[in-house]
């Protein structure tokens, strides 16, 4: 297929699915995927392009798909169907191997902390309700309390690592 070909046959939310990022909002913005502290989307995503008012990141799904995998051009073109030649070369071939890589590790480590996130929350929740059982500034209350707070502590951290 050529670029006008592959431009034809997918729409922005099409890559968005390639790439496992969820879809857009009601508004068609998602959260911006090329930097860090997007708290509320920012990224809109049209038909055909996109663009973040967070970061200025902007372009087709050509250069979506080359930033959100760390590839070149070309590799983004074979990766989206395009035929350059009738054999991909070992580097083209090298770098959709290691785009896929990357993309699970960043699944592994996004799975990873939504499980710390449950995990914090639920020791949140156990030590809550146990203050409430214990009478109040008895040592096991004291324990208890001094565990919520550091447990408090870490779900902050955690939020700001998101």
């Amino acid at each position: 297929m050529t670029r006008e070909e592959i431009k034809q046959t997918y729409s922005m939310k099409d890559i968005l699915v390639k790439c496992g990022l969820p879809g857009p909002n009601r508004a068609g913005f998602i959260k911006c995927p090329f930097h860090k502290g997007d708290h509320e989307a920012s990224m809109k995503i049209y038909d055909k392009d996109f663009h973040c008012f967070g970061c200025g990141a902007n372009g087709d799904i050509f250069t979506f798909t080359e930033r959100f995998y760390g590839i070149s051009f070309k590799d983004a073109f074979l990766m989206l169907g395009g035929e350059y030649e009738k054999n991909p070369s070992f580097r083209s071939s090298l770098a959709i191997y290691r785009a896929k890589k990357e993309k699970l590790m960043r699944e592994k480590q996004e799975a990873k902390m939504r499980d710390k996130c449950r995990l914090n929350n639920d020791l949140i929740s156990v030590y809550r309700e146990f203050l409430n059982r214990a009478e109040p500034l008895s040592d096991a209350w004291c324990d208890c309390y001094n565990a919520l707070q550091l447990e408090l502590y870490h779900a902050e951290l955690l939020e700001e690592r998101r």
